[in-house]
């Protein structure tokens, strides 16, 4: 990895001087240790700004002792009890609906100065499940969505610098106080991210369309071939455009079921906005209409051409 400039490094130390000053942080306690939940533990680890990084699994799952030796945790536990009352920062990245059964279990113990966020890829709904269930805490609980996932999944996958450069969207609510949004906004930003802050209802809209849909879409052209009987000599002749376009259907079934029911409403709009295109698409061609097949492609071509360009 490239060194960091003597810029950078002043910058880090800067930051890193304020996230002090702050009094941010002394433990992190992680529930899901995979790519997201492993980068942010590796990640905070190479900073040295915790005292302790404690990783959550579920009962009669994937055991993270692994991690622990291999210096990734500090520690972890399958349980949760009065010890997560020690906890500073509390990062929730588990799919997302297991986010309710965890503030739940976590509530009766919480310190009032803890921070909750998770890293759930929709935000209204956990929001609103935050706020009946937190009640009198809800003040402590701020939405993040670091949009840098993979199709890979697992903390084998995580990546020191998975956040680096990337946006990370928070969705704080009215009762959060100025300096604990302030905390977590410089947390992510140690961490690399260039953070926003947007409502909850924006942010499922945005992503129901450049996200969860192209998701989808990748598992619904998967399936598609699955259900051919030539399957195989499909897959066998299928080149990098093919490779390029379904990579995503390779991630985790069991986060995109709960995004995509988390985030109905959206999806299911943009679900049958792109069933119009479709139809479109099958109009033209079934008529043979050159002209407005053409056009129809050159809109899409030059839109995405110039998307290009300026990013």
């Amino acid at each position: 990895m490239k060194a960091l400039g003597k810029k950078q490094r002043a910058k880090l130390r800067d930051t890193i001087s304020l996230f002090t000053k702050l009094s941010l942080m002394k433990n992190i306690y992680i529930f899901g240790v995979g790519l997201i939940g492993g980068s942010i533990a590796l990640k905070a680890r190479e900073l040295n700004i915790f005292d302790e990084i404690i990783g959550i699994g579920r009962p009669g799952g994937n055991s993270l002792e692994g991690l622990v030796k291999s210096g990734m945790l500090d520690s972890s536990f399958t349980q949760i009890d009065k010890s997560i009352n020690k906890a500073s920062l509390i990062i929730i990245a588990t799919p997302v609906a297991q986010t309710k059964v965890i503030l739940k279990e976590i509530k009766p113990f919480l310190n009032a100065n803890t921070i909750i966020t998770d890293v759930g890829s929709t935000k209204s709904n956990i929001m609103d499940e935050a706020k009946v269930i937190l009640m009198d805490k809800f003040s402590q609980f701020i939405g993040s969505h670091p949009i840098a996932g993979s199709e890979k999944h697992g903390a084998l996958a995580a990546k020191k610098n998975l956040f680096q450069n990337k946006n990370i969207i928070l969705t704080p609510n009215n009762e959060n106080p100025l300096e604990q949004i302030t905390k977590l906004t410089k947390f992510w930003e140690l961490l690399g991210g260039e953070v926003t802050n947007m409502k909850a209802e924006d942010h499922d809209q945005i992503f129901s369309t450049i996200s969860h849909l192209p998701h989808l879409l990748a598992f619904g052209l998967v399936n598609l071939i699955n259900n051919k009987k030539n399957k195989d000599l499909l897959l066998n002749f299928a080149a990098s455009g093919f490779r390029d376009f379904s990579r995503i259907a390779a991630s985790s079934p069991e986060v995109w079921r709960d995004i995509s029911i988390q985030n109905q409403e959206s999806i299911v709009r943009d679900l049958k906005l792109f069933q119009i295109e479709i139809s479109k698409l099958t109009s033209f061609i079934e008529t043979k209409d050159q002209k407005k097949l053409e056009e129809y492609l050159k809109l899409a071509s030059s839109t995405r051409q110039n998307w290009t360009e300026e990013n």
